[in-house]
């Protein structure tokens, strides 16, 4: 009688233990199995296509990583402070600090990725001083990259800038001296600067490498100046305040900085965007 009590005492215990077992497998199995997915707004290229390349290292990583597609400047900041995205990827910091200023918004950089050198570009001719005498320059109108062009013709030798003028917040009416008399003109979208150069409706036209690179154009080879590799308007990946440390922005960000990432933008882009590191 006793001998059967203890053999039935331990198959209880036996069954008990590989309960156990299986529980703790069921819960190690559901752990690795878990996924978190974030939405990062774009512009189609390269923002978009570099966010594709990283997707199936974040995918080992835990990150379902979707991509929308914006073709403007306006609403990506706008869905990302409402809440329709987790992040996105198609700007640098002092737009983004003017967007903040303008909307009162409080988005943060979770960190750069690369520079898209902004270019001048002209169907007419081949170096900016060659452009004559009161000819009329297309800029879009990001206030944001006023800076950017002003600093290209300065260091070809056409302008001068006014004494203390800050870069990053600097209009045309911070022109000091302007050898050519060139016109600024100003008023345009900055998606649709391609068409405009196609249409050679300026003696110049300055593209942002993006809309540049989208239009089959590439920056270090068509434009007939361009903007300086120290150039401070690197692209970020933007969230909002208190997200820059979730374990998902944390991953998209170090493989969109890993060293072969970058060196894929490097050969992707054959010098047209540049890598940030």
């Amino acid at each position: 009688m006793k001998k059967k009590r203890l053999v039935s005492l331990l198959s209880i215990a036996a069954a008990c233990a590989l309960l156990l077992v299986g529980c703790g497998s069921k819960s190690s199995s559901d752990s690795a199995s878990k996924t978190t997915t974030i939405t990062v707004g774009a512009s189609a290229n390269p923002h978009a296509k570099i966010l594709e390349h990283v997707k199936p290292q974040l995918k080992k990583e835990g990150v379902n990583l979707k991509v929308k597609v914006f073709d403007d400047y306006v609403m990506p900041n706008k869905a990302l402070a409402s809440k329709e995205l987790d992040a996105n990827y198609f700007q640098h910091i002092p737009f983004l600090n003017n967007w903040n200023k303008k909307n009162n918004g409080s988005l943060v950089s979770a960190g750069g990725v690369h520079l898209e050198p902004i270019g001048v570009y002209s169907k007419k001719y081949k170096n900016l001083k060659d452009l004559p005498n009161n000819s009329t320059v297309l800029v879009s109108s990001n206030v944001a990259d006023y800076g950017r062009v002003l600093q290209i013709f300065k260091d070809a030798g056409l302008i001068t800038i006014k004494k203390g003028t800050n870069l990053e917040t600097a209009t045309f009416d911070d022109i000091a001296t302007n050898k050519k008399n060139l016109k600024f003109k100003h008023t345009y979208e900055a998606k649709l600067m391609p068409k405009l150069y196609q249409s050679n409706e300026g003696a110049a036209t300055v593209i942002n490498a993006n809309y540049a690179v989208q239009a089959g154009l590439n920056p270090s080879k068509d434009s007939i100046a361009l903007e300086k590799k120290s150039s401070p308007y690197v692209n970020i990946v933007a969230v909002r305040k208190g997200d820059k440390n979730k374990a998902a922005i944390k991953k998209l960000m170090k493989a969109l900085q890993s060293e072969k990432t970058q060196n894929w933008i490097k050969k992707e882009y054959d010098g047209g965007v540049l890598p940030a590191k």
